[in-house]
């Protein structure tokens, strides 16, 4: 009998996806255990969280509140159709009253954020009896049909033409430091969102815009305080709905439960996922409005799947709203991300390859560039795709030598730790980037 100790990475390799990625060299870290801000892999090397994963562990690894909720759900009530109920089902869209913008009051659970935007999509579509969906170029949605029909990345091309959904336009995103409008703000007079209000009146059919109030993947987008409003006026006049994509940016992430908190905004329809449970169960959630939860009383809710309200996923996101509430996770999240915001500003001003600095409460990106005076990446989208050499890859690789992960995408890095960091915590990976900087110092043009 073989007694030899399996190869977790190489049978995983060999046996299951590795996603958005070419397959050929890949080799996943095996990770052993995770707990608070760090995780171990197989040799006992330790690593600090500085993405918190998928940008969705706001709690940490192995909050054990959130753990003691799932286990003492599947000794109750494992599962029922969800054409049943259960008292989890209930308390957990009461909890959800508490924290949601005002006005968002009837719910549908998912299991993922892109089953959320999803949805969103389709419920705009029923409840406007119009088809088209208003997204923007930074946006990324999700993977399945309508939600990467709405997302405007490199991750739409793979399944252009024959796959993608047709009523989705793109408009510009709203990205201060490379203007796809070629302005600078405040003298643009916000011309990105009034390019949205034109995009409108050009088209007919427009149920709804689909945003992220801040872009996560695409490079922690924060947009001026009054640009969201806009949207929202403009949406509002024009009879066009408006879906917030707030799969990332919400759960305390920017130092408020959602993103949109901070500009007055209430959408007609919030999706979320990832920290409404610390990540550590698979659940979304599509927020509506009393007017559109009104008019399916009488129209047919075309929607639903098997684990739509899986009491697995919905028993720890009420521990996990309790735990933000009981640890202060919002006003930490705005406390640390100060300290980090000017941590990442000193660092900046060392390294020539960090073009800009951005982001609110735990939740920011550094933007790496060839040229600060043309404010110039490493590498495009394009590069990706094709597998040329990305610098950004060969600084969060010195990251993970150096005992903290990272996310890296295309020319930026996105730092968003779990908010349970600790100060402790950010000057280790202050002093991780700043030796891993210089990797990318070495590509600045002269």
């Amino acid at each position: 009998m073989d007694d030899a100790p399996l190869d977790i990475s190489a049978l995983t390799a060999k046996h299951t996806y590795g996603t958005w990625r070419f397959q050929r060299g890949w080799k996943p870290l095996h990770v052993t255990r995770a707990l608070d801000c760090h995780f171990w892999d197989k040799s006992g090397k330790r690593y600090l969280d500085l993405s918190a994963q998928l940008m969705c562990s706001n709690l940490g690894h192995q909050n054990q509140a959130v753990i003691e909720a799932i286990c003492a759900q599947a000794r109750e009530l494992a599962f029922i159709s969800p054409s049943f109920t259960c008292d989890i089902r209930a308390k957990l869209s009461l909890k959800l009253l508490e924290v949601m913008p005002k006005g968002l009051e009837k719910f549908f659970y998912t299991t993922s954020g892109t089953e959320a935007n999803e949805a969103a999509i389709k419920i705009a579509r029923l409840y406007t009896g119009k088809h088209k969906i208003i997204a923007r170029y930074s946006s990324y949605h999700g993977s399945t049909a309508g939600a990467i029909a709405a997302t405007g990345d490199l991750r739409r091309w793979f399944v252009e033409p024959a796959g993608k959904i047709p009523g989705v336009v793109f408009g510009p995103e709203c990205h201060c430091y490379r203007c796809p409008l070629k302005m600078k703000y405040p003298d643009c007079g916000l011309a990105c969102a009034d390019y949205i209000a034109h995009m409108i009146d050009q088209e007919e059919n427009v149920a709804a815009i689909i945003l992220e109030p801040i872009v996560g993947t695409n490079g922690v987008l924060v947009p001026p305080a009054d640009y969201l409003p806009r949207i929202a006026a403009i949406a509002k006049r024009r009879g066009v709905l408006l879906i917030a994509d707030e799969v990332m940016s919400g759960w305390g992430r920017t130092g408020k439960w959602f993103a949109v908190d901070h500009y007055g905004v209430v959408p007609d329809i919030l999706c979320t996922a990832k920290g409404i449970t610390g990540a550590m169960a698979p659940l979304g959630v599509v927020a509506t409005s009393q007017p559109i939860a009104d008019f399916f009383n009488d129209h047919y809710f075309a929607h639903g799947h098997t684990y739509e309200a899986h009491p697995l996923t919905l028993a720890p996101a009420v521990a996990a709203i309790d735990e933000y509430r009981r640890l202060g996770l919002l006003d930490r999240a705005t406390a640390m991300g100060e300290i980090l915001g000017g941590k990442l500003r000193a660092l900046a001003a060392r390294h020539p390859s960090v073009g800009d600095v951005r982001g609110l409460g735990l939740f920011w990106a550094l933007d790496l560039v060839k040229n600060r005076e043309t404010r110039e990446p490493f590498n495009t989208q394009q590069d990706k795709v094709a597998q040329r050499p990305m610098v950004i890859d060969q600084v969060t690789a010195a990251m993970m030598a150096r005992g903290v992960f990272v996310m890296g995408w295309v020319s930026h890095l996105v730092i968003a730790p779990p908010l349970i960091v600790t100060e402790a915590d950010l000057d280790e990976a202050v002093a991780a980037l700043d030796e891993a900087l210089l990797i990318a110092d070495q590509h600045v043009a002269a």
